[in-house]
């Protein structure tokens, strides 16, 4: 069976998300049609950078991976870094190598009739367990308020993207002593301000301090913010291929490794990611293609992990109710591939 051809599908739905307000989210799907007539979806991750993604899909790696064999689809991703570095082999390459493999790994669930995850050696849970990943509000009213909601949703662990101690306080008030409690700063701080911050929020026995400092692969930096702010470091959502997350192991610098599948270079490389022995905290803010690898991935291979659930809610699902959490947790797909097709209607509204 054969790759006849590769296609992005860039798309934009509203998102609402509480207090914050709305806005337009951004996908891009890669769609791959086989000589054999089945169809793979993939997700190449496009939070506002979709149209160029789109392009790097359509321009880059279709014109290399039409006539390929489906079943080579681990030599294929391997062909493509190689060929493809010169134009930078991280970021929007790497992003559009992984919506590539994503849907090739669903077709090879799809050839084979079973689950992806069967093919990664088999689901040891049925249902993931979600932790809600709230987005920036910058009150800690507000903040205190999607905790005290997400709580009532079923949710036992909340990771904030806020930057004052206030905020991480007042969710922590409404969580209790107990409860997971992680903080992400998407790459806020200096190595000196990092550790001046951790030192402050240490009290709040926050699980991990997720990306700390500029730039995300500062891995030095990481670790002495690690060492001397006390608190357990997470990063790896920047980060493209095996490779780099081998540095951070060299390095000692995290303690939470967070592959993003859409971003890494897909399914085949996020296994090679599990193999350096990494403790693995998966990336996994989506609500397409990706968000159902991730799924399939936590079942097989990061039993021990919980789901990203970005905290708000699509204007049209692409899933239908697939991607909504019941109790804070998600049912691992069962169907042949990943699981289930994007709705045609919501492609044919959304599509930008």
């Amino acid at each position: 069976m054969k790759i006849a051809r590769v296609e992005a599908l860039p798309l934009s739905i509203p998102f609402s998300y509480g207090g914050a307000g709305a806005r337009e989210l951004d996908f891009c799907l890669v769609r791959v049609d086989t000589d054999a007539g089945l169809t793979g979806w993939g997700e190449a991750f496009s939070y506002n950078c979709r149209s160029a993604v789109a392009a790097a899909v359509n321009d880059m790696i279709a014109p290399l991976s039409v006539g390929w064999d489906v079943a080579r689809h681990e030599e294929l991703n391997a062909h493509l870094q190689k060929k493809l570095h010169i134009f930078g082999r991280f970021g929007i390459t790497a992003f559009a190598i992984s919506g590539l493999d994503i849907a090739l790994w669903d077709l090879a669930g799809k050839a084979a009739g079973v689950p992806v995850h069967r093919l990664l050696g088999g689901a040891k849970r049925e249902r993931i367990a979600c932790y809600a990943s709230l987005l920036r509000y910058g009150e800690p009213r507000l903040v205190a308020e999607r905790c005290q909601q997400a709580l009532g949703e079923g949710y036992d662990a909340v990771k904030l993207h806020e930057l004052t101690d206030e905020a991480v306080a007042a969710a922590r008030a409404v969580l209790g002593p107990a409860l997971p409690l992680m903080l992400d700063v998407n790459c806020e701080w200096s190595v000196p301000a990092a550790i001046a911050m951790a030192k402050t929020l240490r009290r709040h026995e926050l699980a991990w301090l997720e990306e700390p400092v500029f730039p995300p692969e500062d891995l030095r930096g990481l670790r002495e913010v690690g060492e001397a702010g006390g608190i357990a470091i997470a990063s790896g959502e920047n980060f493209c291929f095996a490779t780099q997350f081998s540095a951070a192991s060299q390095a000692r610098a995290v303690s939470y490794a967070q592959p993003s599948v859409t971003k890494v270079g897909g399914i085949s490389e996020f296994l090679q990611v599990a193999k350096l022995g990494l403790r693995l905290a998966p990336h996994s803010p989506y609500f397409g293609p990706g968000a159902l690898a991730t799924l399939h991935l936590l079942a097989a291979v990061v039993p021990e992990a919980r789901f990203e659930y970005y905290y708000g809610r699509l204007e049209a699902p692409l899933f239908g109710g697939w991607l909504e959490p019941r109790s804070g947790s998600l049912a691992v797909p069962q169907a042949p591939g990943l699981g289930a097709d994007p709705e045609p209607e919501v492609l044919r509204r959304y599509r930008s």
